[in-house]
């Protein structure tokens, strides 16, 4: 007699849904006075704004890291979405995906056969660069002299960077702590 087939869905076990949940949840906390910052500082400080911007990545950085499970981080930012799109519009949820599919795109391309540290720094260095120049109008990028300008992409890359370090960190820690433990664990198929 053959086994029952179970959907991919039934694979995923509540211990990780529920991390993910509490990482989407605790993440929204900080984006909240995140995003009121960064609104506020662009209208005097465009370059502050991009100073903050790898607080975006943090979430998915620190999903990937704890759980090293496909989809983590993309779980996380659209938790963390839906949890902002009350309080700022529905669009929270769209920005908070685009900035954890960086963090996610380079595990994807393994095929999510490795978990490399080097990855998560390359999918934050990716974003860093490309965040800045897929936002050249809404910066108005291509005013600025060239050492402004690389001295504004480089100022992406760096945040985006130190958050993956931190979020790097607090994923290690919170596995130290035993987080991890059930939420890893995948449900016999």
């Amino acid at each position: 007699m053959s086994r029952p087939v179970r959907s991919r869905a039934a694979r995923v076990s509540t211990a990780y849904l529920l991390t993910c949940a509490a990482i989407g949840v605790a993440a929204s906390a900080l984006m909240a006075p995140a995003w009121v910052a960064s609104s506020t500082l662009f209208l005097t400080v465009p370059f502050a704004t991009v100073a903050i911007a790898g607080l975006w990545v943090l979430p998915a950085v620190i999903a990937l890291r704890l759980l090293q499970r496909p989809g983590a981080g993309l779980l996380v930012g659209l938790i963390s979405g839906l949890v902002l799109a009350p309080f700022f519009t529905i669009g929270s949820v769209a920005t908070m995906l685009y900035w954890s599919f960086f963090p996610e795109l380079p595990f994807l391309v393994t095929l999510y056969r490795r978990w490399n540290t080097w990855l998560h720094y390359a999918g934050s260095a990716l974003i860093g660069a490309t965040y800045p120049i897929l936002s050249a109008q809404y910066f108005d990028l291509w005013s600025m002299t060239p050492p402004v300008l690389v001295s504004f992409i480089a100022l992406c890359v760096a945040s985006c960077v130190v958050a993956t370090w931190l979020g790097i960190l607090v994923g290690d820690r919170l596995r130290a702590a035993g987080v991890a433990t059930l939420a890893r664990r995948r449900t016999p198929a």
